[in-house]
């Protein structure tokens, strides 16, 4: 392998949250009864015909402002020819030569390394139906048909499968902060197609790439790659790479870790492009332009402000910003009066910690406000951190609920009172007079010794007003 360079480009597919189609106005909502959001022009009937949807366009506009892109003022829709069952057209209408979004790029981090990813280019397109198969039986629900994609489409600029992933993490997380796309993998809304081939290292020349196809989940596409390069190295090795690594489309098999032929990887000659005579040509007036590059702020600006301005470190901050719901919480708690590292540590450290099986911040039922009382009471020392941590496990098992009526419940709310402590505190010396001489002799370990005995004899006790206490009795 060492001795094998891996290429890797990327095509991303994304599903813009518009409220309508691109073309038409049938409702873009995910899960609804087969084939009932269609209309004669997403079933591609004679004689229907498209009208762009502007918000779709805004979306495209403000991804390309996220990623310093060439924002094409004028650009065309094209035909793109092909069949498929789930594409009633037997074209797609698409972007090729003038795109709406031009050349960009990003910057990811991989092993502490910053390292740029051209975008070649970024175009609007209308996403196919989708098949069911059913046994020997195959239907097509077209609800899916003329949903409204933003395809992203990378320069060969990846190396490994690690470098690949930061990417699509990146992507991911640009879309979510710009709020263009729920993102959502599991149901199609972020997908990617991969291109990967290999070369011996030294050489410049590409050799023959295979694209793995329809591939939604992170886990997923990295071992997908790795497979690919595992077997293109392992056919080159055994003279077998010219019968065996074809210009192709593949899939990958999730049961058995391994691609699979699908069908013949076409040309874009073979497309048979040309302008789609039905859509007039784009143009982008400056009021649309100014408007959709009025963008949010993004995960980069985020993660600088979180350590210059809050003093979290630089691990920290991208660990908040790989998540937009983290980021909301964060930024919540900020607000209002939460000191940025304990906002942190409860966040992702104990929250995170305690989320499983696929449940996130968004699904866990604890809500900004609770989450912000728990906190508060932890900083004005009602609870202890531990008694913190009892409340935050009934809140992620309970899927949310009223802090201080669990702190209650639960006897965790911590004794403050400087006179009742000092009750405590004064007996327990009165009785230990041997172990006060050794303290006031230099013997300071002592003091754990009393503040245990403390504890002990009162539960709740507010363990740091305990040793402040204690050392001013102490000093005779």
């Amino acid at each position: 392998m060492s001795s094998f360079e891996t290429i890797i480009g990327l095509e991303v597919h994304v599903q813009l949250n518009t409220k309508t189609k691109i073309f038409c106005s049938c409702a873009t909502s995910f899960g609804d009864t087969p084939n009932t959001n269609v209309c004669p022009v997403c079933l591609g009937l004679p004689g229907a015909l498209p009208v762009l949807n502007k918000e779709a366009v805004a979306k495209a506009i403000s991804f390309g402002t996220a990623i310093n892109a060439v924002i094409n003022q004028n650009s065309i829709f094209a035909r793109k020819n092909y069949f498929y069952p789930d594409l009633p057209k037997a074209y797609q209408i698409s972007q090729f030569e003038i795109p709406i979004v031009g050349k960009g790029s990003i910057d990811i981090e991989v092993d502490g390394r910053i390292k740029t990813i051209g975008i070649t280019r970024a175009h609007l397109e209308e996403d196919a139906g989708k098949n069911i198969h059913d046994g020997e039986i195959s239907k097509v629900d077209l609800n899916r048909a003329c949903t409204p994609l933003l395809e992203i489409v990378s320069e060969p600029d990846m190396r490994s499968s690690d470098e690949a992933i930061a990417y699509l993490k990146k992507l991911h997380s640009i879309v979510r902060f710009l709020e263009i796309s729920d993102a959502n993998m599991q149901e199609g809304s972020f997908r990617c197609d991969a291109n990967v081939s290999i070369r011996p290292k030294g050489e410049s020349k590409f050799l023959t790439r295979v694209e793995i196809k329809n591939l939604n989940s992170f886990k997923f596409i990295q071992k997908a790659i790795e497979y690919e390069v595992q077997r293109q190295t392992d056919a080159y090795l055994d003279n077998r790479y010219e019968s065996e690594v074809v210009q192709e489309t593949r899939l990958f098999d999730t049961q058995r870790g391994i691609t699979k032929s699908m069908r013949g990887k076409e040309e874009s000659a073979d497309y048979r492009y040309f302008r789609d005579p039905d859509l007039l040509p784009v143009f982008l007036d400056d009021e649309l332009m100014q408007r959709a590059s009025r963008i949010k702020e993004m995960p980069d600006s985020k993660v600088k402000r979180y350590v210059e301005n809050l003093g979290l470190k630089q691990n920290e901050a991208i660990s908040i910003t790989q998540e937009l719901e983290l980021v909301k919480y964060f930024e919540f708690l900020i607000e209002n009066g939460i000191k940025a590292r304990l906002a942190y540590s409860w966040l992702c450290v104990e929250l995170q910690g305690r989320l499983k099986n696929g449940n996130t911040i968004a699904t866990c039922g604890i809500s900004k406000e609770t989450f912000l009382v728990l906190l508060r009471r932890i900083e004005e020392s009602k609870i202890s951190g531990s008694g913190g941590k009892e409340v935050l496990d009934y809140l992620v098992e309970h899927e949310g609920g009223d802090v201080d009526s669990i702190i209650a419940k639960k006897g965790l709310e911590q004794v403050s009172d400087d006179g009742a402590i000092l009750s405590v505190i004064d007996s327990l010396l009165s009785a230990n007079e041997d172990k006060v001489a050794e303290y006031r002799a230099g013997k300071e370990k002592m003091l754990g010794f009393f503040v245990g005995q403390v504890m002990k004899q009162v539960r709740g006790m507010n363990p740091v007003r305990v040793n402040e206490l204690l050392k001013e009795r102490l000093k005779g």
